[in-house]
């Protein structure tokens, strides 16, 4: 199988971050309605000169309100996972209609703090309201075309659906 080509493809990270008890944050996509595909993990892209393990740890702290000393890195995806954007996703991107989608890596983390540490209420909120849940019921509810991508994470992810207690 060919891989796409990368450079047609925006940098990115997502995070599954994952509760001592095996459920996984899903947020609220902020200004979302009317669809029943509103519930994502984090995500956002990758800066200039920043590595994905840097870009995880920025967008936890943007999206999420959670510093670096509050979780424990489990696993990054050697590789990157790809999707697509749908044409009226790309017909929105302005300057960067170029992009024909997002190349992601994922990363696996464990979840160290309190639920009150767990702020979605930042300057320019991603999310409107969050919940664990399982890590299984997460590709039902994101929209359609991330969808292969998050069945992926999914699978590789699972053995992390374990409670703290049970490793």
């Amino acid at each position: 199988m060919m891989l796409p080509d990368p450079s047609l493809y925006r940098p990115n990270v997502g995070l599954a971050l994952f509760h001592r008890d095996g459920r996984v944050f899903l947020g609220r996509r902020a200004g979302a309605s009317g669809s029943p595909y509103v519930w994502q993990m984090p995500q956002g892209g990758i800066d200039e000169g920043e590595s994905p393990r840097q870009a995880a740890l920025r967008e936890l702290h943007e999206e999420v309100g959670v510093s670096a000393e509050k979780v424990h890195l489990l696993e990054e995806t050697a590789d990157w996972l790809y999707y697509d954007f749908p044409p009226d996703v790309r017909a929105a991107l302005g300057r960067r209609r170029d992009w024909l989608g997002q190349r992601q890596k994922w990363f696996a983390l464990r979840f160290l703090g309190a639920d009150a540490d767990l702020r979605v209420d930042g300057d320019d909120p991603e999310f409107s309201e969050w919940r664990w849940a399982p890590l299984e019921e997460a590709p039902a509810l994101i929209v359609p075309f991330k969808r292969s991508v998050y069945e992926e994470v999914a699978r590789r992810f699972r053995r992390y659906t374990l409670s703290a207690a049970d490793l």
